[in-house]
Order: C-alpha cells, then sequence, then structure tokens
C-alpha cells in the first residue's frame, strides 16, 4: 500500500476538468498554503507565484515587493525619473542669462560694425527723416517752453509790483488830502493794469501747461516707440549679418544645423522689427494730427490775450479766456498758488 501511494502524492497530481484543461484551483490553494508558512519576519508586503505545465521551459518565478527591515528594494513599476518633470530655476536663469549675453554680444558687434562703416544698415528712408523732423520739433519746443516760461515769471513779478504800487497809492490817497484825487487815480489804474495782468498771466500758463504736456508726454512717449523700433532694426541687422556669413560658409552636417537655427531667429526678430516699424508709423501719424490740434488752439490764445493785454481792451481779455474755459482763480490767491506751482 505504501508503494501504491507513493505516486500519488500532492506533488505529482494534475487535476483536469471534464474539456482536458489543466484546473488551476489546486494552484491558487497551494499559493495561499506557501503565504502562510512564509515566516513573518521577512516583511514582504507583497508576494505572487506562478507556475507552468511541465511542458513549458520556464521554472517557478516568484516576484516580491519591497522588503522591510533595510533590505535591498525592487519594485515592478520601475526606477521613477523626476529631473524632466521638475525644471531647476536655477538653470533657468543661467539660460536666460547666456542668450542675454549673446543677443547682447551679436548686437553690440553690429553697431561698433555700423560706426566703423564695416556692416550694413536697414533704413526706411520715409520713416526716418520722419523721425529726424520729430526729433528737431521737439528741441524747438522746448525752447518755446522755457521762452514761455520766462515771460510767465517775469509779468508775475511786473503784476506782483503793480499790485504793491497800487495798494501804497490808495494808502497816500486817504491820508494826502490835497493829492487826494492823484493818488486815487493812479491806484485804479495799477489794480487795473495787475488784474489784466493776472487774466494774461492765467493764459500764458495754460498756454505753457498745454505745450508741456505736448511735448514731455506725447512726443516722449511716440520717441520712447522710436527708441525700441531702433533697437529692433539693429537686432534685426545683427542676425541677418549672422546668418548672411553662415550661408558664405561650406554646407555640411555641422553647419546645417546651425543655419537652420540662425534663420529661425533671424525670422523672429525680422517679424519685431516689421511690427515695431509699423507700430512706429501709426503713431507718427497720430502725434501729427495731435499736434495740429493742440498747437493750433494755443498759439490763437497766446496771441489773442497778449493782443488784447496790450490794447488795454479788458474785455476782450476776459472773453478770450471763456472762449478756452479758461478759469482763474480768486484775487489774493493767484500769487501763492502760482508760485507753489513754479
Amino acid at each position: 500500500m505504501m508503494a501504491q501511494e507513493s505516486p500519488k502524492n500532492s506533488a505529482a497530481e494534475i487535476p483536469v476538468t471534464s474539456n482536458g484543461e489543466v484546473d488551476d484551483s489546486h494552484e491558487h490553494g497551494f499559493n495561499r498554503d506557501l503565504k502562510r508558512s512564509l515566516p513573518a519576519g521577512l516583511g514582504l508586503s507583497e508576494t505572487q507565484i506562478t507556475s507552468h505545465g511541465f511542458d513549458s521551459t520556464k521554472e517557478g518565478v516568484i516576484e516580491a515587493g519591497t522588503l522591510q527591515g533595510g533590505q535591498k528594494t525592487q519594485t515592478n513599476s520601475g526606477p521613477v525619473i523626476l529631473a524632466d518633470e521638475i525644471k531647476n530655476p536655477a538653470m533657468e536663469k543661467l539660460e536666460l542669462v547666456r542668450k542675454w549675453s549673446l543677443n547682447t554680444y551679436k548686437c553690440t558687434r553690429q553697431i561698433i560694425s555700423e560706426k566703423l562703416g564695416r556692416g550694413s544698415r536697414t533704413v526706411d528712408l520715409e520713416l526716418e527723416a520722419q523721425i529726424d523732423v520729430l526729433r528737431d520739433n521737439k528741441k524747438k519746443y522746448e525752447n518755446i517752453l522755457r521762452l514761455a516760461q520766462t515771460l510767465s515769471t517775469q509779468l508775475f513779478q511786473m503784476v506782483h509790483t503793480q499790485r504793491q504800487l497800487g495798494d501804497a497809492f490808495a494808502d497816500l490817497s486817504l491820508k494826502s488830502l490835497e493829492l487826494h484825487e492823484e493818488f486815487g487815480y493812479n491806484a485804479d489804474t495799477q489794480k487795473l493794469l495787475a488784474k489784466n495782468g493776472e487774466t494774461l498771466l492765467g493764459a500764458i500758463n495754460f498756454f505753457i501747461a498745454s505745450v508741456s504736456t505736448l511735448v514731455n508726454k506725447t512726443i516722449e512717449d511716440t520717441l520712447l516707440t522710436v527708441k525700441q523700433y531702433e533697437s529692433a532694426r539693429i537686432e534685426y541687422d545683427a542676425y541677418r549679418t549672422d546668418l548672411e556669413e553662415l550661408n558664405l560658409g561650406p554646407r555640411d552636417a555641422n553647419t546645417l544645423p546651425k543655419i537652420e537655427q540662425s534663420q529661425h531667429l533671424f525670422q523672429a526678430h525680422k517679424e519685431k522689427y516689421d511690427k515695431m516699424r509699423n507700430d512706429v508709423s501709426i503713431k507718427l501719424k497720430l502725434l501729427e494730427e495731435n499736434k495740429v490740434k493742440v498747437l493750433h488752439n494755443q498759439l490763437v490764445l497766446f496771441h489773442n490775450a497778449i493782443a488784447a493785454y496790450f490794447a488795454g481792451n479788458q474785455k476782450q481779455l476776459e472773453q478770450t479766456l471763456k472762449q478756452f474755459h479758461i478759469k482763474l482763480k480768486t484775487p489774493g490767491m493767484d500769487a501763492s498758488s502760482w508760485l507753489e506751482e513754479q
């Protein structure tokens, strides 16, 4: 009986289902028994045992998860790489500095070449002429502003003196009975001149404020766009020269990638240059329209106010200020307020 039972142990039995396939329920039971029999000290977080038929060339394989107790670990997911997902801020800054240094070098080389007469530059003759006229006009407008401010300062001093002189004549008119009328006429005249001077001073200060806004804000904003356009032009010519030099050289496996990269950079700076040139053209056109409108009104104001003041036409002087919606400050506050503004 022992001889007959030995070949029928559990390890040699292969259960077969009704359709001739191998029944693996016994295999799953064997796996569970093996898990229970493993020592708990090994600390296996996951254990899987797979077996194959007798006709397979592979033997049983045991795949284990992470081992505890400081032992070497091995997982099915493989190593986790974070270098591509998390960028180093220091490397990004270094790359930006590298690009900035390269661009600065190319632009500096282009500027030096142009000044030495060796390099070529892109010139838009019509646009350059308009820019030169604008810069020349800005200098002339600044000179007009300086002269108008000097006139305003001198007129203020005269008005202040006339007011004090009128007060002195009025005081003497009260204290000198024999010259009461004479002092009184002069007091009225000086006070009237001071009043008209204050009106003219308001017109001149309004003229100065409007022209100053035109010169120091509107024109300056356009010139800032012109500076950006000139910088874009230098970058465009620098990368154009770089591309031309590469095209003149040999074409091989080493130079073709450089040429392609240079072509890409050249195209990007060309688009930037074209955009800035278009922006400058539009701003120059709008500035010309605004300049004509502003200066027309201010020059008419300045002329009418000066003419009415020296003609002694007080009504015409006041009408000029009403025409341009200029409000004068209350008497007695003009001098101090104007000094604070100055």
